[in-house]
């Protein structure tokens, strides 16, 4: 075979069966990427003889004497970018990049008629992070990004540090470098919902070619753990082991194969017999706190620190404030209902996976895809009996989380297989192991109850919450326990009861997910308030106004008030303000016999999770006068590495170009928490901005000192220190600093406490065909108090994604189980994401605050805009037919059974 790859040629024969993807990345073709392997999301896209394919599904025999293009071949010889990727870096048509080449590609390739109709063009490639305006904005050449001023960094929008990497296809995610000698891990996993493993025969396995060896619970360590990442371990119970002999849901891992291939992975995890005792299982989170149902973990509550055992209830909270039956006796209108959320797949392009080898110091060393590097080397060295020096965890560039890295589910097991073999070893989760092998967004049940009087006047307000946790308990107590937190608080009430369950099923676990519990709650109590309103003749929009908190108000829940957590700012009546102004403009037209309605919602939620979430950094001068930042956040998408250049740049008066940035590697810096519960700005961004204002100090002491002017006198410019006298560059204060055996850097730390809140709004204007169920977006509309905005154009790229998101997990996204409980969604084609054509443009607005206590003014808008879509979207299809939708996804069939269930009372067609 004889194959040309961007100028190269191969000759090397592909292995029978082999797609083009993988021979391509064998050959160090990185910008290649793996996200679904069925050719459903077309991050893998080349051009064979110019014309784009998805590579995973084409064979790479077929290659025989053609030219193949990946995306590091689309520049000039000479490096000069493709109009391609020069558009898409202005425009910043990306986040955590992974889909990019596969955008770039196809755009590369189309002609005029295809450029003109986007949502066709684009129904193959998938994104999960944009929201797709700024993809858009790259192909038609807007250009969004701002040149970059001395001093002037903040609140401009400025593009990535890495983004001609991204575009170039030279970015490095986890998987994107050759190791020699590497092995591959494949995982068996249980058919059963319950069972206990009799008896594990792995000898054919071993007899098969290539494969090195076989670990199963008898090689695994005794002790217990949870695969949640948080500060302090003690909020999750200790349930999980690396490998277990009994096993609780369809999917979870019963051996691991390591072999010379994944081949020789996958036919020895064929070979392993296993003998199982099948045990009864129960996966409805109600039927598993009744008594007599089986227990799913049979542990001593205090040391598992599981609530209680016997009855699969994980976490719980009851409290009150007040007395909600009397509250509710002096209402005038009462409404209780029930409401239900479904669980949701991360999908982040870049599945789960990690590979680790012991250096050449002896040194276990784990690249992984994780938003919690220090954490996730914390657990190895606890489960591991592993010193904290002797094990380092770096995270390359991350393609998506939201959430669901903020886990240990990778490299526990490699970990085992590296200290076991002393040879690097790989496990990178196919498409369907994300599915069955991952995590969800927690199945919510929420009933609601509220009163109030007919002057608008909330009397009082009860939520019953049962959470499905799944299996494991990793993240269930924490996220119950957010769910009825702000979801409460923002409203003034003077009697509030909550009684909130985590429970254990025989099911696909359930993590962290953007919004972390309180979309789920939300998308009732939001619900609720519009119904209530609607029931006292009021506006609900109007209502809800009468009854938020104000700046100086105590945000109370029946779990009491957190004291670290304050209103450091207040943008909420703005919110509600640019929702005011959108519902007096003009409606736009709606097909004829099509029903129009509008809703909104509001939300408040806390940035960064309670008890303190830590991060370090570290500035220092370099000898050509620039500066090097290095910090323990991760990159994944969210934009953290380009707001912390910006914001050391503004503390030292230069340009975010002379920053260098290393980041999310153990060795960088002494701790970070993690890139999670919206911390990457307001307290990793505040250790940023602590380590470059001393680093500052310490230029412009030693410089006057230099000089013998006062200090005063002494001023920092780009890339030098202006005295009366003159200008002292940079590099010779590091020259004189050196001279004097005095090194110029500066520690900066933040431990996340005190916290603050943000405030975010949705609106939509819909119509909706009562013959189909068809709901179309005619305008969504969305007000964010992110407080001092760092990066416009980033800011709103959050704001988009996660409006996209919530927009998925409204409308059609589901992980459906089939009777036994095992995941019937395993692929993107049964499983339906957000494509381009599915997401309208979202108005994106942002308050005038400033915070208190978030770095330079910032809040957090990583995870809020999320939570008010679901309710927003479901009161303004309640406004448009006149009913209730209590459940989502708000499936077109299910939308148009519930209509004809109601036909009779629905209101007429066109109707306001």
């Amino acid at each position: 075979m004889r194959v040309e790859v961007n100028g190269r040629s191969h000759e090397e024969e592909p292995r029978p069966g082999q797609c083009l993807r993988t021979y391509l990345r064998e050959r160090g073709w990185f910008g290649v990427k793996k996200g679904c392997d069925a050719g459903d999301c077309a991050a893998c896209t080349v051009h064979v003889d110019g014309e784009p394919v998805h590579s995973c599904l084409y064979p790479a025999f077929r290659a025989d004497g053609h030219k193949v293009t990946t995306v590091e071949g689309l520049a000039a010889p000479d490096g000069e970018l493709h109009p391609v990727q020069r558009k898409f870096l202005d425009a910043q048509g990306f986040q955590c990049g992974f889909c990019t080449a596969g955008f770039l590609m196809t755009t590369a390739a189309l002609k005029e008629d295809q450029l003109a109709d986007l949502p066709r063009a684009f129904k193959g490639n998938l994104c999960r992070c944009t929201g797709y305006r700024a993809i858009e904005d790259a192909v038609r050449g807007v250009k969004n990004v701002e040149a970059p001023a001395p001093g002037e960094s903040v609140g401009r929008s400025l593009p990535a540090p890495a983004g001609p990497q991204v575009v170039t296809g030279t970015a490095r995610y986890t998987f994107d470098l050759d190791v020699p000698g590497l092995l591959h891990m494949k995982l068996l996993r249980s058919p059963h919902a319950h069972a206990r493993i009799l008896a594990v025969d792995t000898s054919a396995a071993l007899r098969v070619p290539g494969v090195q060896a076989v670990f199963t619970h008898r090689d695994a360590p005794e002790r217990h753990f949870s695969t949640a990442r948080h500060e302090h371990p003690e909020e999750d119970p200790d349930d999980t082991r690396v490998l277990d002999d009994t096993v609780r849901y369809i999917g979870q891992r019963v051996a691991a194969v390591v072999a010379d291939s994944e081949a020789a992975a996958e036919e020895g995890c064929r070979r392993i017999e296993v003998t199982y005792e099948v045990l009864p299982a129960v996966l409805d989170p109600e039927k598993a706190m009744r008594p007599g149902a089986p227990v799913i973990h049979a542990k001593d509550a205090a040391t598992a620190r599981i609530s209680r055992p016997e009855a699969n209830v994980v976490g719980e909270a009851h409290g009150e404030i007040g007395d909600v039956e009397a509250g509710f006796a002096t209402a005038d209108v009462v409404y209780e209902e029930s409401f239900r959320t479904q669980r949701v797949q991360h999908a982040s392009l870049e599945t789960h996976g990690a590979l680790a080898w012991v250096d050449e110091d002896g040194r276990l060393t784990v690249r992984t895809s994780s938003q919690t590097p220090f954490l996730t080397r914390r657990a190895l060295c606890a489960l591991y009996d592993l010193p904290h020096e002797q094990v380092r965890v770096v995270a390359g560039r991350v393609g998506g989380g939201f959430g669901g890295k903020q886990e240990m589910l990778v490299e526990d097991i490699v970990a085992l297989a590296v200290l076991r073999l002393r040879r690097p070893v790989k496990l990178e989760y196919t498409r369907a192991e994300q599915f069955y092998g991952a995590t969800t967004r927690h199945p919510f049940t929420i009933r609601v109850k509220a009163g109030a009087r007919r002057d608008g006047a909330l009397t009082a307000l009860q939520l019953r919450v049962v959470a499905n946790t799944g299996a494991y308990g990793n993240h269930g107590p924490a996220v119950m326990f957010h769910s009825v937190g702000e979801s409460m608080a923002v409203y003034r009430a003077p009697h509030k009861k909550v009684d909130a369950f985590s429970v254990y099923t025989h099911t696909v676990p359930a993590g962290a997910f953007r919004g972390y519990g309180l979309g789920q709650v939300l998308f009732a109590v939001e619900s609720a308030l519009d119904e209530l309103a609607r029931r006292l003749g009021l506006d609900p929009l109007e209502f809800k106004a009468r009854n938020i908190i104000g700046p100086d108000e105590p945000m109370l829940t029946p779990g009491g008030h957190e004291e670290d957590l304050h209103i450091a700012s207040y943008g909420l009546d703005q919110c509600v303000s640019i929702v005011r102004r959108a519902q007096a403009e003009p409606v736009e037209g709606a097909p004829e016999g099509w029903l129009v309605g509008e809703g909104a919602a509001l939300a408040m939620i806390a940035t960064g999770p309670p008890g303190g979430h830590i991060a370090d950094a570290k500035a220092a001068l370099l000898p050509d006068g620039t500066f090097d930042l290095a910090v323990g956040t991760a990159e994944f998408g969210n934009g953290t590495t380009t707001v912390h250049q910006q914001i050391a740049a503004a503390e030292l008066a230069t340009t975010v170009d002379r920053i260098t940035i290393r980041q999310s590697d153990t060795d960088v810096v002494r701790h970070d928490t993690g890139a999670f519960a919206s911390t990457g700005t307001v307290v990793a961004g505040k250790a940023t901005l602590r380590a470059a204002r001393a680093l500052a100090d310490q230029l412009l002491d030693f410089a006057a000192a230099q000089l013998g002017v006062p200090r005063a006198d002494c001023r920092l410019t780009e890339e030098a220190v202006l005295h009366p006298g003159g200008r002292l560059l940079l590099k010779e204060v590091y020259a004189a600093s050196r001279a004097v055996g005095l090194e110029l850097t500066a520690d900066g730390h933040f431990g996340g406490t005190p916290r603050s809140v943000a405030f975010n709004a949705h609106w939509f204007r819909v119509a909706v065909d009562p013959g189909t169920g068809e709901i179309r977006i005619l305008r969504s509309v969305h007000a964010a108090d992110t407080g001092k905005v760092m990066n416009p154009m980033q800011c709103r790229g959050q704001v988009e994604g996660g409006v996209a998101q919530a927009l998925g997990a409204t409308l059609f996204e589901q992980v459906l189980l089939d009777e036994r409980g095992a995941v019937d969604t395993a692929a993107f084609r049964r499983y339906r994401l957000p494509q381009y054509a599915d997401v309208p443009r979202t108005e994106v607005h942002f308050m005038e605050t400033a915070d208190a206590i978030g770095p330079l003014g910032a809040k957090s808008m990583s995870e809020s805009p999320f939570n008010p879509v679901a309710p927003a979207l479901a009161n303004a299809l309640r406004d448009a037919t006149g009913v209730r939708f209590t459940e989502v996804p708000l499936l077109r069939d299910r939308v148009w059974r519930e209509l004809e269930r109601h036909s009779g009372s629905r209101r007429p067609p066109g109707s306001r």
